[in-house]
């Protein structure tokens, strides 16, 4: 399975994972984060039924383990697993550049977000963006190493090729760096699809995962106004169920 194909199954899942009820803690509280899918049988629940589209589920639930990810179970999905970030990615865009026109800087050009793009292009921005997805679950700090071992469990089942398993291996063990995450961007677009995925990802309310963002942001050199742009089309989506 290459990269592209991965990110579509567990974007698709998206809506399975984050549909299912959080799980409470001893005291009876929800738990979020990771957490609250690793306690209370939480994921047995996302790993029942059989196929790729529960195991997906299971992973999705893992990495996107937070009150901010259930919006990935709403509108974005509702255009088709991958294709939703490209979507959203070029409405920003595209909003961003006529924006830019009106103050007499250049004209707006077709932006080449990756669902409008060929099959090998799409896979390097699917690597870009699972990077990104990847960094953004261990934004909060919460990730142990037994969570880190579930998550490459999980995955490892959806991706049998044995180079985006090591690749994935290394993502997940190696220590939460925004830099390194924004090299990945070749493009504006990548930059902008990465940092998109990212903030569907995070709970903005929490200090270091907000922290996380803008120094994301900062590292990959995204105009103030392109920003608040991908924002607002996070903000634009149902507040989840």
């Amino acid at each position: 399975m290459n990269t592209s194909n991965l990110l579509d199954q567990l974007l698709k899942a998206g809506q399975q994972a984050m549909q299912k009820p959080a799980a409470k803690n001893t005291q009876g509280q929800q738990a979020g984060g990771l957490g609250g899918l690793l306690s209370g049988g939480g994921l047995g629940s996302l790993l029942s039924g059989a196929g790729g589209g529960a195991l997906a589920a299971g992973a999705v639930g893992l990495l996107l383990g937070n009150k901010k990810a259930r919006k990935m179970g709403g509108k974005a999905l509702t255009y088709g697993g991958l294709a939703a970030l490209g979507v959203m990615a070029y409405k920003a865009y595209g909003n961003w550049q006529a924006q830019q026109a009106q103050q007499g800087g250049a004209q707006p050009v077709e932006p080449q977000t990756l669902d409008r793009l060929p099959a090998a292009q799409v896979e390097q921005h699917s690597r870009a963006i699972l990077k990104a997805l990847v960094a953004a679950a261990k934004a909060d700090g919460h990730v142990d190493e037994r969570e880190r071992q579930l998550i490459e469990e999980e995955l490892g089942k959806l991706a049998q090729d044995a180079e985006l398993q090591s690749w994935l291996h290394t993502e997940l063990n190696k220590p939460l760096d925004p830099a390194d995450v924004a090299r990945a961007a070749a493009t504006p677009e990548m930059a902008a699809e990465m940092y998109l995925a990212s903030v569907l990802m995070v709970d903005e309310e929490h200090f270091m995962e907000r922290a996380y963002l803008e120094e994301l942001a900062r590292q990959l050199k995204l105009p103030l106004e392109l920003k608040a742009e991908l924002e607002t089309q996070v903000r634009s989506l149902p507040a989840g169920v």
